[in-house]
């Protein structure tokens, strides 16, 4: 089965779901996954595990007629984009309104200015936050205020807004987040770039337009340069420009322009809002989508939090196999009576126990049996040794209360590397010292990080 079988809204259901039942689990009917009792598998596989979720999901959402607070996030976003898309287009055909104005000329750099000089403004930003992975400037403000909106703080949630807040942590943070903002922000501003060019065309079909240009600070050479600048990948694309005496008699209070002259001024203005505005934007809508589906297909949940630790211990129950490994050489006539473990201890019976710096009131399991108590070099290297030849499972014993820092994880790290086979990490609580659930997280955390999976980590 495909890793990938299941679909990002399917992640997101069971987030939302996680969010729920955290807050609200009393609340909640579980009639019918009363029944749905987890079949006994010899290895953990993300796959049947997902299948499962997908499934209790279902189940829970159908009983407790959960569907339409899941959905309303989604909607709400809809609303939100399309919110934000009418006010790109008002703004747009405002800009382009003010730019020209009620006379007779448009003053060509200005109009420029006006349409392309925030869109720049506004690429230059996204491109810089992404090159750098900075979200703040790579979504843009407008976006960011249509992720906000929903995502606001209730003193008394109820299971919509539990459900929306699940929603917008998994579609807008991480990189899932800043693609799929990211494709608001293009699309924001090609709406008001759209805006603008339509509303141009419109006016310059019904009203006859000098186009004309002026500069006080500059060289009088400055901006019929920045013309055949500007239109030199224009000219590739088969547009005509002006040429430089229609250039220099578009300036401001020297003559009358020609039909030829205004038909050239607004085929460049119309080529420079396409190939410096609408085409770089629909390029990068176009990326942004793609890595929109690239970073959903790569979304995964976090199945060390203690909600999915405490399901795949549920769903997932490790079948376990006790037997007999070293029988009693005086069993003639009556046999030995073996003490089996415990039906959800998941411990192999034939593991090879270690301890790391253990104390004395720190208890094994009475199955048990410490081979070796880390306390110093030597018996690190004693343990070493001991580990490389070992041809059973590797259980490591620690103390649940202590705080797992680095240099237990540089010792647990070494011991695993010397392993052949699939380590296990057992805490040892005592009743004197609680462990709390912030430490139980750190210590899978630290396990993740020695390459101990999870459901190989037993709190004792």
């Amino acid at each position: 089965m495909s890793v990938n079988k299941y679909k990002f809204a399917d992640l997101v259901r069971i987030e939302q779901l996680r969010k729920i039942e955290s807050s609200k689990a009393e609340e909640l009917s579980y009639a019918s996954i009363k029944e749905m009792s987890g079949q006994p598998v010899s290895d953990f596989n993300y796959s049947d595990f997902m299948r499962r979720l997908v499934t209790r999901a279902n189940l829970l959402i159908h009983d407790n007629a959960l569907e339409d607070a899941l959905q309303q996030p989604q909607k709400q976003s809809v609303r939100v984009n399309r919110i934000c898309l009418g006010a790109a287009a008002i703004l747009g055909g405002l800009a382009a309104s003010q730019a020209v104005s009620e006379s007779s000329t448009l003053n060509i750099y200005w109009l420029l200015a006006v349409l392309l000089g925030f869109n720049t403004i506004s690429l230059l930003l996204w491109i810089t936050g992404v090159t750098l992975n900075l979200q703040s400037l790579s979504t843009g403000i407008a976006a960011q205020l249509a992720s906000w909106l929903p995502y606001r703080q209730k003193k008394d949630p109820t299971m919509a807004s539990l459900a929306s807040r699940a929603w917008w942590e998994s579609c807008l943070t991480g990189d899932v987040g800043k693609w799929r903002v990211s494709v608001l922000t293009h699309k924001f501003w090609l709406t008001y770039l759209s805006a603008g060019m339509v509303l141009l065309i419109l006016l310059m079909l019904a009203k006859q337009y000098n186009f004309i240009w002026g500069t006080t600070l500059l060289p009088d050479s400055s901006l019929p340069r920045l013309t055949q600048i500007l239109g030199t990948p224009l000219e590739y694309l088969g547009l005509t420009i002006p040429n430089d005496p229609q250039t220099v008699a578009s300036r401001v209070g020297v003559a009358r322009q020609d039909a030829a002259t205004r038909t050239a001024w607004a085929t460049f203005l119309m080529g420079a809002l396409l190939v410096y505005g609408v085409l770089p934007r629909i390029l990068l809508l176009g990326l942004s989508m793609v890595m929109q589906r690239w970073s959903e297909r790569r979304f995964r949940l976090d199945l060390y939090l203690p909600y999915y630790i405490e399901l795949r211990q549920r769903l997932m129950a490790r079948e376990v196999q006790a037997k007999v490994i070293d029988a009693d050489p005086h069993a003639g006539i009556k046999p030995a009576e073996v003490v089996l473990p415990p039906e959800n201890n998941a411990i192999p019976s034939n593991a090879q126990a270690f301890g790391i710096e253990l104390d004395d009131a720190t208890h094994w399991p009475e199955t048990v049996t410490c081979r070796l108590n880390i306390i110093d070099q030597d018996t690190h290297d004693e343990a070493i040794a001991l580990i490389k030849h070992l041809k059973t499972p590797l259980l490591l014993g620690v103390a649940a209360h202590r705080l797992p820092d680095r240099g237990v994880q540089r010792l647990i790290k070494d011991l695993v590397d010397h392993t052949s086979e699939k380590p296990w990490l057992i805490l040892l609580s005592k009743p004197s010292a609680p462990v709390t659930n912030a430490r139980e997280i750190a210590w899978f955390r630290l396990a993740e990080a020695c390459g101990i999976p999870a459901e190989h980590v037993i709190t004792q």
